[in-house]
């Protein structure tokens, strides 16, 4: 798996830290993450995927209503927030390894967090997930259009289709610990 640790510390940007791969090794990164995500949840049981950790934390500026903005995040939530993400960075790559021009829009579609309960709705969304992300890999052409980029806004970085499909990777990546702390608590409270 990527090491994000200096992009985060800011000793290393995005761009940077994608320059050497290519699409095998997204694949090969999307097989990782994925996997990762399976054994962290391996363990669990339905009652596990609904359990609501203690979060003093939770911050959502993005949530579909007010009454959801600062509620603690089961695991059924973090799987299906962190799929719709990488899933979106992954079409968002996909375009722009085609070659069409970048517009400033969200690519997303998230089920809503509440519609998962089970530890097989999870590890089925996780596949899901991996199924979809890699087809937006199969449908890259042979030759991508690395030079289609954008400047990101939010860090000034000029972003190729790698780079874009590696923020959803890093988004999972920001997402594991709080992953197996979740697990950590729904299986301490058994």
């Amino acid at each position: 798996m990527l090491d994000f640790t200096l992009v985060r510390k800011k000793e290393m940007t995005l761009p940077e830290l994608t320059k050497t791969l290519t699409v095998e090794t997204l694949r090969q990164l999307t097989h990782e993450m994925v996997d990762r995500q399976l054994s962290l949840i391996a363990a669990c049981t339905d009652a596990d995927v609904v359990f609501v950790p203690v979060d003093p934390q939770a911050d959502d500026p993005y949530a579909v209503s007010e009454d959801e903005k600062n509620i603690s995040w089961t695991l059924g939530h973090l799987i299906v927030h962190a799929t719709a993400s990488s899933e979106e960075a992954a079409f968002l790559a996909a375009e722009l390894a085609r070659g069409v021009p970048y517009e400033p829009r969200r690519s997303r579609s998230e089920i809503h967090w509440t519609d998962i309960t089970t530890l097989e709705q999870c590890r089925a969304r996780l596949q899901e997930s991996r199924r979809m992300r890699l087809a937006c890999l199969d449908i890259w052409p042979d030759k991508p259009s690395m030079d289609n980029t954008y400047t990101s806004k939010r860090s000034g970085w000029v972003i190729n289709p790698v780079t874009q499909f590696v923020f959803g990777l890093s988004h999972d990546d920001a997402h594991l610990a709080q992953i197996e702390e979740v697990v950590r608590q729904a299986t301490a409270g058994r």
